[in-house]
C-alpha cells in the first residue's frame, strides 16, 4: 500500500474503533462485573477456540509463511461490534454480547500477542518475524478512540448515534480500501486466490460458531447465552486484524498475509446472517437467565 493508503487505513480504523466506543457505556462494564462466570466462558472461547481453529486450518491446508500468519492473526483478533447486531437479530443475549465485545477488545492487548506467540511462531522464519511490539502498540492505540467514543456517548448521546454509523461505514471502508488498493496494484494476486485460501476464509467463522456453541453447551450455559457465545466466537474484528497486519508487518509480508483476513472479512457477514436467522426462526425453549454467575 502507498503511504496515502496507509494513512487512510489508519484513519478509517480509528473511526471504526471510535464508533465502537460510541456504542458502549460504563453500565456495560458494570454488567461485566455482575457476570464473571459467563464472561470467562466467552473469553476462553474467543481466545481459545479461534486461534486454535486458525492454526489447525493452516496445517490442514498446508499454508506456510505469511499466509499462515495472516490466518492466525485473523483468528487471534478480538470480537467486533457486528456480533452485537447479529446477537440482537438472533434474539440471543445482547447484554452478554456487548460485554464480550468490550472485554475482548481490552483483553486483546495481552491475549493476542500470547496466542500469536503460541500459534504463529511455528510459521515464522528469519525473513518473517512476528513484530510483537508493533502489534501491542497498535492494539493500545486503538483503545484510545474506543475510550473517546465512550466519553462522547456519556456526554452527547445523540452524537454517539452518528458516530456509531460513521464507525460502521469506516469498517466497510477498510475492506474496500485494501481490496481496491490491492486490485489496482496487483490484480492478478486478488484474482489468484487459491481454493484452499478461499476455503479457509469461509470455514474460519463457521468452525468458530460450532466450537463456541458446543463448548458453552458442555459447560452448562443456557441456550440464549450459548448462542451469543457462538456468534461472538465466530465473528472477529476483521478491520482491526487487517489494520494490525498492514501497520505491523513490512509491505511485502502484509500483501500476502492479508489474503485470508480480506476473504474472511467479506464472507463472514452473510454466513453470520444465515446463522442468526436460523437462531431467530427456532426461537428459544430455555429461560434466558444463566446458571453461570
Amino acid at each position: 500500500m502507498s503511504d496515502l493508503d496507509q494513512l487512510l487505513l489508519a484513519i478509517f480504523l480509528m473511526l471504526t474503533m471510535f464508533g465502537m466506543g460510541a456504542t458502549l457505556s460504563l453500565a456495560d462494564f458494570a454488567r461485566v462485573a455482575r457476570r464473571p462466570g459467563l464472561l470467562a466462558v466467552g473469553l476462553a472461547s474467543q481466545f481459545g477456540w479461534m486461534p486454535l481453529i486458525a492454526f489447525a486450518l493452516a496445517h490442514a491446508f498446508g499454508f506456510e509463511g505469511a499466509v499462515a500468519v495472516g490466518l492466525i492473526v485473523m483468528g487471534s483478533s478480538s470480537g467486533g461490534t457486528t456480533s452485537n447486531l447479529f446477537s440482537y437479530y438472533a434474539r440471543a443475549d445482547l447484554a452478554l454480547s456487548i460485554s464480550m465485545t468490550v472485554t475482548s477488545t481490552i483483553a486483546a492487548v495481552a491475549f493476542m500477542p500470547l496466542v500469536l506467540f503460541v500459534y504463529a511462531t511455528p510459521f515464522a522464519t528469519a525473513e518473517l518475524g512476528i513484530p510483537y511490539q508493533n502489534i501491542v502498540s497498535t492494539l493500545i492505540a486503538v483503545l484510545v478512540p474506543v475510550g473517546l467514543g465512550m466519553v462522547l456517548r456519556s456526554m452527547r448521546p445523540a452524537w454517539a448515534v452518528r458516530a456509531e454509523r460513521i464507525g460502521s461505514i469506516s469498517g466497510i471502508a477498510v475492506l474496500v480500501l485494501v481490496l481496491v488498493s490491492s486490485a489496482i496494484r496487483d490484480a492478478d494476486r486478488i484474482l489468484g486466490f487459491g481454493a484452499s485460501e478461499i476455503a479457509a476464509g469461509v470455514l474460519l467463522g463457521p468452525f468458530g460458531f460450532a466450537f463456541g456453541y458446543a463448548g458453552a453447551r458442555l459447560l452448562g450455559v443456557p441456550l440464549s447465552q450459548r448462542r451469543t457465545i457462538s456468534l461472538e466466537t465466530g465473528i472477529q474484528n476483521a478491520p482491526l486484524a487487517i489494520g494490525i497486519v498492514i501497520l505491523s508487518f513490512s509491505t511485502e509480508v502484509a500483501e500476502t498475509a492479508l489474503r485470508i483476513p480480506l476473504l474472511y472479512g467479506v464472507l463472514v457477514v452473510p454466513v453470520s446472517a444465515l446463522l442468526a436467522g436460523w437462531f431467530r426462526r427456532h426461537g428459544s425453549s430455555e429461560a434466558n437467565p444463566s446458571a453461570i454467575p
